[in-house]
């Protein structure tokens, strides 16, 4: 017979578990400060290809490396708009971006586990992909 745990042991449990958790997130949002600070809009604006299909793919890689909030993403969106960069790529890269975020994937495996964290990020990736050449094409952007 299992034996309960107090409220007050789970508790402790807890935020052991949080502060250990504490140098590898420190990490990972360093990481995501100094891979933002050093790719402009103007670096991205040179990888895309004006090929739907290509655009979605490098804006779905790009975005899985540089991770971002959602709340930012209007902003970053709109900037690369500006920037003469398709819909396609832009939708994928803001899905990815928010979504997947590769240089999060050592503090994500060490909390949620590895088959976890690969089948998510996989599948998020792919995901984030589909969604943009769905999304432009019912809004009517179309494929050149």
């Amino acid at each position: 017979m299992k034996k309960k745990k107090s409220k007050k042991q789970i508790l402790i449990k807890t935020a052991r578990g949080l502060l250990g958790n504490i140098p590898m997130m420190a990490g990972v949002i360093m990481l995501i400060s100094l891979l933002k600070t050093f790719v402009s809009f103007q670096t991205l604006s040179t990888l895309f290809t004006g090929n739907a299909l290509a655009d979605t793919t490098i804006g779905a890689f790009f975005g899985s490396i540089l991770a971002g909030n959602s709340i930012n993403s209007y902003i970053v969106g709109k900037e690369m708009l500006a920037s003469g960069i398709s819909l396609f790529a832009v939708t994928s890269f803001l899905v990815a971006w928010v979504t997947v975020g590769f240089v999060q994937i050592p503090a994500e495996m060490t909390m949620l586990g590895r088959r976890f964290t690969i089948v998510r990020n996989s599948l998020s990736v792919i995901l984030s992909i589909a969604v943009s050449l769905t999304t432009v094409l019912v809004m009517g952007g179309g494929i050149k």
